[in-house]
């Protein structure tokens, strides 16, 4: 139904249901009357990831609001009028504090203001043209979220690029991932561009959306021409004496060649390659085995078959719910449990009456986004503080977040409650967060289901018929399915990065010790930038946002390199060694630093090389500006002294 279709009698029954903190957003904008913000009209507390949609008020107080909002916002669709276009950041941080009914930190007034404004009118955020030389080009490496939003704002300023995606469509882990549930624990709103707002069916998208999402990116931004499917870089190379980056490529005909680019930017994420555990005999079963990042073209039958799933993580966590209905039998082999919240919206379709006011009304839309932007983001920083005054740091770190393990208890309780032996298994000894959260999407109904069983024993071998334990049971397997995560700590490990005087980040870093400024870029290493880097991986929010900030970064350094006629920029070495021992001091007074879990958050020395230590806002106040200043700075030659 398009905007003339849509009358005030759709759009009055849309609002009488509506979410009634949003409503007050919106009616504070529409309106510019302030009383909005005050009481009687003061939220109660979100708790949790509830919606609040009643704000706590009575019936007759959520009426006066709801009409309220209607009027606003039939009136703004009649003559466009908006009292307060664009708030200023203490403005925003007032109205997220009265919509949340909780203080929100000052500092996030900035980000806030942007993703607010991007929301609302997403042109008014495109970036401006760049007077880039002639034949600048910049090597996009990987078709995901990271190459795509790379792209979209590089295309916006007019400089040209080139995408290469190794796989034959476009999507990155949305491409290769198609295993049973598979989808986002990220809200779906969040787990989108700012500036590509979209209408989303799910509150949590599944897998086919989000990869529907990723081709809309595509089609929207004009991208499919600049992108070279079935293309894999198998090294990049700097040359000094041209300032550039030449990539060897293996092509969709099968053959090499080579690529010349000024910049590279490295899209290829922390999820890829795929893992799969070196076990004694696996080579010996007889039925299918495969990661779920690598699930079969033509589905493999599960149906009435003997399933075991290695691994006890995100994948398996949607993976197994999806399977188990259907096979005969599931066995999980878990290595060690997890923290799990509970998930109201599972699979559940955002209703019309939301999607509506979703699509029509962007005012609406965008304090929706900021409501779970703080839900899922800077909320929960605090509680990832140890206290080093905590007396059972064993169990949790601080007030905080004994309280959410207690919530997480009682919650694992609720769901296991009269089967102790699965509580022993899945209750953690750690506090929560050491180890990335879960959404509990059916899982812990799917270990009660009578054909499914939760292993805690190692697996000491594979036979040809099944599994056997280190305890020394056997479980005989018709499918074996591994879902044991990614090679996280070994960054860009699937292609070669050869620098200044021909060293390699992989002598740089060593195996798994990845380390760049802002998660980005490394000395000895001009003009090559890295997306979703080390210490990038965010630890609540959307990892959208980390990227946003990221693409700004480079598109913004890019244009001042133009400005200036800076052909290369290479990160200055003091500038980057700060910045890691800030993100290790950091890190050290962190739960991802707890001495009671293994994660792969860590490398093999126990340091945090994929978490980011910082809040969003931090994280977005350091990428905010790039500054000539931090980098060693090769510029243009002059034409005409050359000529003289």
């Amino acid at each position: 139904m398009s905007q003339e279709q849509i009358g005030e009698v759709e759009l009055r029954a849309a609002i009488s249901v509506a979410n009634v903190p949003i409503l007050l957003m919106v009616l504070v904008q529409l309106t510019g009357d302030m009383r909005w913000l005050e009481q009687p009209y003061v939220p109660s507390r979100t708790i949790g990831m509830d919606d609040n949609d009643d704000a706590g008020f009575s019936p007759e107080l959520q009426a006066e609001v709801r009409a309220a909002a209607a009027d606003a916002i039939i009136q703004w669709r009649r003559d466009g009028v908006v009292a307060i276009a664009q708030p200023d950041e203490a403005l925003i941080v007032r109205m997220l504090s009265v919509c949340m009914g909780e203080r929100i930190p000052e500092e996030l007034g900035g980000r806030m203001a942007e993703t607010l404004k991007a929301s609302i009118s997403p042109k008014s955020t495109a970036y401006a043209s760049i007077a880039v030389p002639p034949d600048f080009k910049v090597a996009i490496i990987g078709g995901g979220f990271s190459g795509l939003a790379m792209a979209a704002r590089l295309s916006e300023a007019g400089v040209p690029f080139v995408i290469i995606e190794k796989e034959a469509d476009l999507g990155g882990v949305w491409s290769t991932n198609r295993y049973p549930g598979a989808g986002v624990d990220t809200a779906s709103y969040l787990y989108s561009l700012s500036f590509l707002p979209y209408a989303w069916k799910r509150y949590y998208a599944n897998r086919d959306q989000v990869h529907e999402y990723l081709h809309h990116i595509a089609d929207q931004f004009d991208l499919n021409q600049h992108i070279r499917l079935g293309t894999e870089v198998m090294s990049a190379r700097f040359d000094e004496h041209s300032q550039t980056w030449t990539l060897l490529l293996h092509n969709a005909e099968d053959a090499l060649e080579e690529l010349q680019a000024n910049v590279v930017v490295s899209g290829v994420g922390i999820f890829n390659p795929p893992i799969t555990p070196t076990i004694p005999g696996l080579e010996t079963f007889k039925g299918p085995a495969f990661h779920t990042a690598e699930w079969p073209a033509e589905d493999v039958v599960l149906k009435d078959r003997k399933v075991g799933i290695v691994g006890n993580g995100a994948s398996a966590m949607q993976a197994a719910p999806a399977i188990a209905p259907e096979a005969e039998s599931l066995v999980i082999f878990q290595r060690s449990p997890h923290w799990i919240a509970p998930f109201s919206k599972f699979k559940k379709e955002i209703p019309e009456s939301t999607a509506l006011l979703l699509r029509e009304v962007p005012y609406f839309r965008a304090w929706f986004r900021e409501r779970q932007g703080w839900i899922f983001g800077d909320r929960n920083y605090r509680s990832l503080h140890k206290d080093p005054n905590w007396e059972m740091p064993e169990r949790s770190i601080n007030r905080q977040n004994e309280s959410h393990r207690r919530f997480y208890e009682a919650y694992i309780e609720e769901k296991l409650g009269g089967r102790d032996d699965l509580i022993r298994k899945c209750l953690p000894s750690f506090p929560p967060y050491a180890k990335r959260m879960l959404l509990d999407n059916g899982w812990y109904d799917t270990l009660r289901r009578d054909n499914v069983a939760l292993e805690d024993d190692g697996i000491a071998e594979v036979v040809p018929d099944g599994v056997v334990t280190t305890g020394g049971k056997k479980y005989e397997l018709d499918v074996l399915i591994f879902a044991t995560g990614f090679g996280v700590t070994e960054f860009i490990s699937t292609f070669a990065v050869i620098g200044r005087n021909g060293k390699t980040l992989r002598q740089v870093w060593g195996n798994d010790d990845a380390t760049a400024y802002l998660g980005m870029t490394v000395p000895g290493f001009p003009n090559f930038f890295m997306m979703y880097g080390p210490n990038v991986n965010g630890g609540g929010g959307s990892i959208l946002g980390f990227l946003e900030g990221q693409v700004r970064y480079i598109v913004e350094l890019i244009r001042k390199m133009t400005d200036a006629k800076v052909v290369a920029v290479d990160c200055k070495r003091g500038v980057y060694e700060d910045y890691i021992a800030r993100v290790d001091a950091t890190h050290a007074k962190l739960i991802y630093t707890h001495e009671g879990v293994n994660t792969y958050y860590r490398n093999s020395r126990g340091r945090v090389v994929a978490q980011n230590p910082f809040s969003n806002a931090e994280y977005w106040r350091l990428t905010r500006d790039p500054n000539l200043s931090d980098y060693c700075l090769a510029h243009q030659p002059n034409p005409q002294a050359i000529a003289s």
